[in-house]
This record gives C-alpha cells, sequence and structure tokens, in this order.
C-alpha cells in the first residue's frame, strides 16, 4: 500500500493522469471514498493521461451509469453510486467492460461485491484538510502491483 497527499483538485487529476499514462487494454482501477473525496477529479486525470481530447468533458456517470470515451484506448468509466448491490451490476451486463480492450475506472467500486475483478488497483481517496485529498494505493494481483510500481518507483 502506498499514499500521497495531494493539495488541491489540480494535484488530483495530475496524479490520475500519471496512472493513466501506464494503463493498458484490462486494467481495472476501483475508485473508493465518500462524496466529493475526489474520485472523478482522479478520473479526469485518468483520461487525460490515456490521451482522451482534451476538449472533451469527463463527468461524473451518475445516472447514466456508464461512460465511454477514446483515447489511446477506450477508458469505460462507471458510477456505481445509484445501485445496490452487485445484483444490479450482474444484471446490467458490465463485466464484459472489465476485461475487455479497454481501461475500466470504477467509482463506487465497492458496490461490485463478488463481480469485482480478481486483479484490480484500488484508489481510495479520502478528505484532509481542505482541499487537500489522501489518496491511498493498494494493489491485488500481478498486473496491479506492476502499475503501482510503476507509478512509484523505489
Amino acid at each position: 500500500m502506498c499514499s500521497v497527499v495531494t493539495k488541491n483538485g489540480a494535484e488530483t487529476v495530475q496524479l490520475g493522469a500519471r496512472l493513466g499514462r501506464l494503463l493498458a487494454p484490462g486494467d481495472f482501477i476501483a475508485l473508493v471514498g465518500e462524496l466529493g473525496a475526489g474520485k472523478t477529479q482522479f478520473a479526469k486525470g485518468i483520461a487525460a493521461g490515456l490521451e482522451v481530447d482534451p476538449g472533451t468533458p469527463v463527468t461524473s456517470p451518475t445516472y447514466t451509469i456508464l461512460n465511454i470515451y477514446q483515447g489511446r484506448l477506450p477508458l469505460y468509466h462507471f458510477d456505481l453510486y445509484r445501485l445496490h448491490g452487485s445484483e444490479e451490476v450482474a444484471e446490467l451486463g458490465f463485466e464484459e467492460y472489465f476485461s475487455g480492450t479497454g481501461a475500466c475506472v470504477v467509482e463506487w467500486a465497492e458496490r461490485l461485491g463478488e463481480e469485482m475483478p480478481a486483479q484490480l488497483l484500488i484508489v481510495s481517496l479520502a478528505h484532509e484538510e481542505a482541499e487537500e485529498r489522501k489518496v491511498s494505493f493498494a494493489a491485488v494481483g500481478p498486473r496491479a502491483a506492476e502499475l503501482l510500481e510503476a507509478l512509484f518507483p523505489a
């Protein structure tokens, strides 16, 4: 596990962009944190790192559940806030995206329950002082460990 404190939204976006530059098809990023913790800002950074057109607004898909952005590879941006359990996720058939040709970023990923992929990078965001956010990373599986090592080389 590794943690970083970002001083403002711009730094949270920059950290996400660093991760986005490292992503490959099939990578799964689980974003966890309370409302306003910076999950969408981090996702905007990932989109920038994946070279999504800067003119494309990257917003939380709270009502649509999934936004797809085209960059150097597709970004599947999920927001599961409105879902109430893994049964709803299973009914919607999102698992096909989880190991597809793009990278997945899932806000409120804890709502996946048993639908959570076996390999993923968990990014937890928490409020610190004022605009500061504590961003913690936990790798589950070898690919996530590679991402974490590349993001924070020893």
